[in-house]
């Protein structure tokens, strides 16, 4: 008999800005996310705090007078875990963390947390330790708190410098040990992916948590890891694919999300290059999320820092089953029609219609529209297969499509 274990959540606060680069709607997205990002990693979300400023404030990131409303609170609900929206500078989470007298983490942090949670092989777990040491590297000096006491007086002069140069030097040559290694794994991952024939190569791309593993274990037929989480795949899969008479190899890559860390981009270079290798991008959009537009936006602009922004691609619109436009009750004359209140056909007359047929609304979990994807699908496959391999017969002569 197997025990039941209850899964212990840590009380956890959100901090966000709105400025005059990040208005309330967005600021509440953001937070809406982050809220999201703490569940997956753990965390309950008991408050959110957020301020209107001009600048972050350098010291302490937000003001005195909401540091002390967030202190109060923390020492009332015995809160565990503060996270701030944004990056922190070590000087600021140290200030913070020396207020508050608890956990501070920031957006950095957390995802960096969760990727440690979600790595299962040794390339993903390399890659997220070495994302790890880049970001402790320079706030190691407020990691040695212990040492304060230490700093003056006769026969006690450096202890605690000593110790901070002596981490910083492990931290430094372990960043170099971890960097010589993924080049290994790299090369590693070249000469497989050279060893992979003369097959079309489709990379499925998108926002995290759109349903691209869901997506991908529907067309190959395959168990990848799916769960209603954010970040819930980290190691690239791929798989042979076939569709009628053509084979092509089909990969499910990291998801992308607003704000990403840099030192993740960096560590996961050579996952990304799956994506830059790819001859078809498959880029899968949630339909029913609200800010879906800004997450086609945040996808596009790092296809374009990795150089893959130019690659054929069919937008997959998924969700489209949990989808629901907001009604406006016929006597209503004061509400405004919005986007909230398109239906999914009016979507398609909007800039949807500009993409010449290279878009289809589906849902992978109900499989609605699936055929006709499947063969939107086929189509692109096939005339990039003919135009690079004009003499490389297919699995059969003709092409026919059986549900």
């Amino acid at each position: 008999m197997i025990e039941q274990t209850d899964i212990s959540y840590e009380k956890t606060v959100l901090i966000g800005l709105i400025t005059q680069f990040q208005d309330e709607i967005k600021s509440e997205e953001y937070l809406d996310e982050l809220e999201f990002l703490a569940y997956t990693a753990g965390g309950e979300v008991l408050k959110r705090f957020t301020q209107k400023m001009e600048v972050p404030n350098p010291k302490t990131f937000i003001g005195t007078g909401k540091l002390e409303e967030v202190k109060n609170f923390v020492e009332e609900h015995g809160v565990g875990v503060v996270i701030f929206d944004d990056e922190l500078s070590p000087s600021q989470q140290k200030n913070i963390q020396k207020s508050l007298d608890c956990k501070v983490l920031d957006r950095t942090n957390l995802i960096l947390d969760i990727f440690a949670q979600r790595a299962q092989t040794s390339y993903a777990r390399t890659q997220v330790e070495l994302a790890q040491y880049q970001y402790l590297l320079p706030r190691l000096a407020g990691m040695w708190t212990h040492l304060e006491r230490q700093r003056g007086g006769i026969g006690m002069r450096g202890p605690g410098e000593t110790e901070i140069e002596t981490d910083r030097r492990i931290v430094r040559d372990r960043i170099a040990l971890l960097k010589d290694k993924l080049k290994k794994i790299d090369r590693q991952m070249e000469v497989q992916r050279g060893n992979r024939g003369a097959l079309v190569r489709v990379a499925l791309v998108g926002y995290t948590n759109v349903g691209k593993s869901t997506l991908m274990n529907v067309i190959s037929k395959s168990d990848v890891f799916a769960e209603n989480k954010l970040f819930a795949t980290l190691d690239t899969t791929v798989r042979k694919v076939v569709i009628g008479n053509l084979p092509f190899l089909l990969t499910d890559t990291v998801g992308f999300i607003r704000k990403l860390p840099t030192q993740l981009v960096e560590s996961f270079k050579s996952t990304l290059d799956e994506v830059r290798e790819a001859d078809l991008l498959l880029h899968v959009v949630d339909i029913s999320h609200p800010s879906f537009e800004h997450h086609i936006d945040s996808v596009d602009k790092i296809l374009e820092e990795i150089g893959s922004a130019d690659k054929p691609t069919i937008m997959v619109f998924n969700k489209i089953d949990v989808y629901e436009a907001e009604e406006i009750e016929q006597d209503d004359l004061m509400t405004e029609k919005t986007k909230a209140h398109y239906t999914l056909e009016e979507w398609k007359q909007t800039w949807m219609a500009k993409l010449n047929g290279d878009a289809i609304f589906i849902s992978a979990l109900n499989k609605e529209n699936f055929s006709e994807f499947r063969k939107l699908v086929y189509d692109k496959v096939k005339e990039i297969h003919t135009t690079r391999f004009p003499y490389n017969s297919f699995l059969y002569d003709e092409y026919t499509e059986e549900e």
